[in-house]
C-alpha cells in the first residue's frame, strides 16, 4: 500500500491484528518492471511467514507483474482495490492528449493503455473489490460504463483467475477510507474469502 491516501485503511487492518506495511515505488519514472522488481525485494525483506499483499489502483498491476514475473516469494494472499486490470478507459482519454503519456506518468501510461487481456496463474489466492459510487476523476475524461467508481469501471477490474469479486457502494477513493471494504479485506486476507451476506 502506498502513500498517506491509505492512513485509514492501514489503521483499520492494524485494529484487525494485521501489521501493515507501506510499498512505496515511483510511478511517473519507472516502468512495470522496475517497480515489480523493487517489490520482490522489499517482500523478500519479512523473512519466512506469510505476507498478504493489499494494491490499490495501478499498485495492483505492480503485484500482479511481481508474482507474474517471479517465483519464491512469501506466501500469503492478494486483494486488488479498484485496479483496472483490464486497462483503463479514463487513461486512454488522457494518453490521446499531446501531454497525456507525460501526465500520466511512464508506468501508468504503458500499463492503464493496454489492451491485452491479463488473467491470474498464480498459486497466491487472490480477491478483488470493485466500486460502483461513480463520483470521481475519470469521469471528466471518458464516458465510463456503468457501474463504475468515478475513475474504473467494474468491468476493467475483472480478471480470470481470481478467487473473488465482490462490488461495494464506493469510489474509487472512497474506497480507502470505507470500513465496509476494510470488513471485506480483513476477511479475504483470513480466510481466503469476502464471506458473502
Amino acid at each position: 500500500m502506498n502513500g498517506l491516501e491509505s492512513f485509514v485503511l492501514r489503521n483499520r487492518l492494524a485494529q484487525a491484528g494485521l501489521e501493515p506495511s507501506v510499498f512505496r515505488y515511483p510511478s511517473t519514472q519507472a516502468d512495470i518492471g522496475e517497480a515489480a522488481a523493487a517489490l520482490a525485494t522489499h517482500l523478500h525483506g519479512f523473512g519466512d511467514g506469510p505476507v498478504h499483499l493489499v494494491g490499490h489502483s495501478l499498485g495492483g498491476l505492480v503485484i500482479l507483474e511481481a508474482f507474474g514475473a517471479r517465483g519464491e516469494l512469501p506466501q500469503g494472499r492478494i486483494v486488488l482495490l479498484g485496479s483496472p486490470v483490464q486497462g483503463s478507459r479514463a487513461a486512454r482519454a488522457v494518453a490521446a492528449w499531446s501531454l497525456g503519456p507525460h501526465l500520466l506518468g511512464r508506468l501508468a501510461a504503458a500499463e492503464l493503455t493496454r489492451r491485452e487481456p491479463r488473467t491470474w496463474h498464480g498459486e497466491r489466492e487472490l480477491g478483488i473489490i470493485a466500486g460502483s459510487r461513480s463520483a470521481g476523476m475519470g469521469r471528466l475524461f471518458a464516458d465510463l460504463p456503468a457501474p463504475n467508481d468515478g475513475t474504473v469501471s467494474v468491468d476493467e477490474t475483472q480478471l480470470a483467475g481470481a478467487k473473488e469479486h465482490i462490488v461495494h457502494d464506493v469510489s474509487h477513493t472512497g474506497m480507502l477510507m470505507s470500513a465496509v471494504v476494510a470488513d471485506s479485506l480483513v476477511k479475504f486476507l483470513g480466510s481466503g474469502s469476502f464471506g458473502r451476506h
